[in-house]
């Protein structure tokens, strides 16, 4: 059941209130959980189905491209076949293998998941069971706010994980509202043994790259770790006379006693981008879409993009007891955006014709963004539980400016005219909103019949609490605070102990919005709205090859302005079902395999128009096939290949323009060698074999052009 409540609570701030309120809920927490010893002292507690954070990171899984489990936020890491839910986990071997510059490019290899924009654009959208995921919705170290709203490089990344479906209730409701499912980057951290690794790359047409990877354990138990990354990259790459130069530098720090754990980690990245992949709005009225120009073609010449990011996080674990873990996280980012931000004043027509102004489009965001909890276990009866009492809380302030020319100019995408001349003053960005999104919430994951039966119950109390600014007067112009419950129920049944058939019930979470100026209601305030996911599917564990098959339902509402009495509401829903099947691993000593197959219905269920409609941008068949093989007899080199099958999607829920099926192939080689004593690794690949020229949709409707034909080298020597 839902609950919405507009009255004012007593103002809290933020992290010292959570932290009152998950101490008191451990203290009795713990209180019970030594109750329920003292009545049966002779209970043997079981190791249920989670673990902690830090020192208990899942195994690879066989063929080292997947992990044996992955993180569920307030649930802890856990094992795939214990968890109620499709969820995955990519390790770094698979990063540096496929030489993925950003997670999204990682993301790409389930069949579940599709980008739907390409390299050397302003962001990086990933949709995930036809849902997209806001750049700054994926989580750093299980907290939101901390990475690029742009795209995540993979240089800091250690692990990518990824639940499907929506995760509000072991995550907390991320800044931007995504409900396809949740992502979690894991940062590098130093291993056992010393690690100094040099790389250089290149990247078609002509970036060239280097990169240094150091890694130390100090201590007699080695209880001390220093991670330290470092990688820039210059050049042009995917886009005709663009430029694009990345920088990132990344330091972690961690220490892991016999009771506690405790890591920081800092990093920065910039981006400076010098003609940025298009994207464009076109006519309502089209029936066919003009064909897509040369993937390298830019039809905005002269954009610019500068994106700088500045991030600092900590985390902390302590073993009260055998039983009894507490932890706490808290970080802080920056980040601004400096770009050339052309926009049409005339929408793309069937012929690629469009008239555009030109502007300066500046941001800033400033977030913090803190988790503290209580995890334990103990046991009634016969029945073993994981309890866990978290809190989250997130401040987010974000600002803007925006100047436009004065002037337009016609142009086509195939021959593009020079932008106009910006004349206005460029200011600093001025405040637009400030957003505070803190909850509560209490999870049991309760065992039965010695282990074969795994119920999970959670609910998570959030409140959002959102004030809109004019960026030109810096009065508010709307606000609200609303809260919402989010629950979860999810269950595994373990037939065998390689067999297990799990469901799940959950709530995703959105802040709701503010009727534009141009509706007949300006300014209505919009709560909080709420998702909804049904999903059930069994996982095999075949010893070295998984293998899952899912169904699921998700709805959510949607924003629309009635057309007949101009009024904006959330009246609207899309409805997305689905069967997903997937395996991962290595069926034979050498040949590790990756793919799956993914159905989808999407539709539009209630709006004041195109109800029975398909869903935009969502296609009806997706197909992955990941192949990476040892050559027999040739000590050291593989050979790997990646199909990526997008079938036909429409470009607007009027279902009147539609984007052809398409078909990518990777292709590539890796060679592991010696040299003067020292290892190295050669690698070389291929993207987009065949160069498809092709039109993705974005979540906003907007069309953008895939990736080129991109060769990709790299040298990664150990010293």
């Amino acid at each position: 059941m839902i609950e919405f409540s507009s009255a004012r609570r007593a103002r809290v701030t933020p992290i010292a209130a959570i932290a009152r309120r998950v101490v008191h809920a451990g203290l009795v927490f713990a209180a019970a959980g030594a109750a329920a010893q003292a009545t049966d002292p002779s209970t043997t507690l079981r190791e249920v189905t989670v673990t902690g954070d830090s020192d208990n990171t899942p195994a690879p899984y066989a063929g080292g491209q997947m992990s044996r489990g992955s993180g569920l936020g307030m649930l802890g890491n856990t094992s795939v076949m214990n968890s109620p839910f499709s969820s995955t986990g990519f390790t770094s071997e698979l990063i540096q293998n496929q030489q993925a510059r950003t997670i999204g490019e990682v993301l790409a290899n389930d069949p579940s998941v599709r980008l739907a924009t390409a390299a050397g654009g302003f962001s990086e959208d990933i949709t995930v069971r036809g849902f997209n995921i806001a750049g700054g919705d994926v989580g750093l170290n299980g907290l939101y706010g901390l990475t690029s709203s742009s795209r995540v490089p993979t240089e800091i990344v250690e692990r990518i994980d990824l639940l499907k479906g929506p995760g509000t209730l072991i995550n907390g409701i991320p800044p931007g509202g995504s409900i396809g499912g949740s992502i979690n980057v894991l940062t590098k951290r130093a291993t056992d043994e010393p690690l100094t690794r040099v790389g250089i790359g290149y990247i078609g047409k002509s970036q060239y790259g280097a990169s240094v990877d150091l890694g130390r354990r100090f201590g007699e138990a080695k209880e001390w770790g220093i991670r330290v990354n470092g990688a820039f990259r210059d050049g042009e790459a995917s886009v005709d006379n663009g430029k694009q130069q990345v920088g990132v530098g990344a330091i972690g720090l961690d220490y892991r006693g016999s009771r506690l754990r405790w890591s920081l980690d800092a990093y920065t990245q910039r981006e400076d981008i010098e003609g940025f992949r298009p994207q464009i709005g076109f006519q309502p009225t089209l029936r066919a879409l003009p064909a897509p120009p040369d993937s390298r073609a830019n039809w905005y010449p002269g954009t610019t993009l500068k994106l700088k990011d500045d991030v600092v996080t900590s985390r902390i674990e302590y073993d009260i007891t055998d039983r009894i873990t507490a932890y706490a996280g808290i970080g802080y980012r920056e980040g601004t955006a400096e770009q050339m931000f052309p926009s049409t004043t005339t929408a793309m027509d069937g012929l690629g014709n469009f008239s555009l102004r030109n502007g300066y489009y500046d941001s800033y965001s400033k977030t913090t963004s803190a988790d503290i909890g209580v995890r334990g276990h103990f046991a009634t009866g016969s029945v073993a539980h994981t309890v866990v009492v978290s809190a989250s809380d997130l401040e987010q302030e974000l600002g803007n400016f925006y100047v436009a020319s004065t002037g337009t100019v016609r142009s086509s995408i195939y021959n593009p005219s020079a932008l106009p001349i910006v004349t206005g003053a460029r200011l600093d960005p001025q405040l637009a909103s400030k957003a505070h999104n803190y909850s509560i919430a209490i999870a049991d994951t309760m065992s039965f019949a010695n282990d074969r039966v795994l119920l999970t119950l959670g609910l998570r109390d959030q409140t959002v609490d959102l004030k809109n600014f004019s960026t030109t007067t810096g009065l508010r112009t709307a606000s609200y605070e609303q809260s919402a419950t989010s629950p979860l129920a999810g269950i595994v049944f373990k037939a065998t102990d390689k067999v297990s058939i799990y469901g799940n019930y959950t709530k995703g979470l959105t802040r709701g919005g503010v009727a534009p100026t141009t509706a007949r209601n300006a300014g209505e305030v919009f709560p909080p709205y709420q998702s909804e996911q049904y999903e059930a599917g069994v996982k095999v564990d075949w010893g070295t090859i998984m293998t899952t098959a899912s169904v699921f339902q998700i709805s959510r509402p949607n924003s629309l302005t009635d057309p007949t009495t101009n009024v904006y509401s959330f009246d609207g829903e899309q409805r997305n079902r689905g069967v997903e099947l997937a395996a991962y691993g290595e069926p034979v000593r050498g040949l590790r395999l990756m793919g799956g197959i993914t159905f989808n219905d999407a539709k539009v269920t209630r709006a004041a128009q195109y109800v029975g409609n398909d869903a935009y941008g969502v296609p009806d068949r997706t197909f992955n096939l990941g192949v990476d093989w040892d050559v027999p007899g040739v000590p050291g080199l593989s050979l790997n290949g990646r199909v990526i099958y997008t079938d036909s999607v429409w470009a607007s829920n009027a279902n009147t323009v539609s984007i052809p099926s398409w078909t990518r192939f990777d292709v590539g080689a890796r060679y592991s060698t010696r040299l003067a004593g020292k290892g190295l690794v050669l690698r070389a690949g291929i993207e987009n074999l065949a160069d498809k020229n092709v039109w993705l949709v974005s979540s906003n409707n907007y069309l953008t052009m895939s990736a080129p034909r991109t060769f990709v080298l790299s040298a990664a020597m150990d010293f």
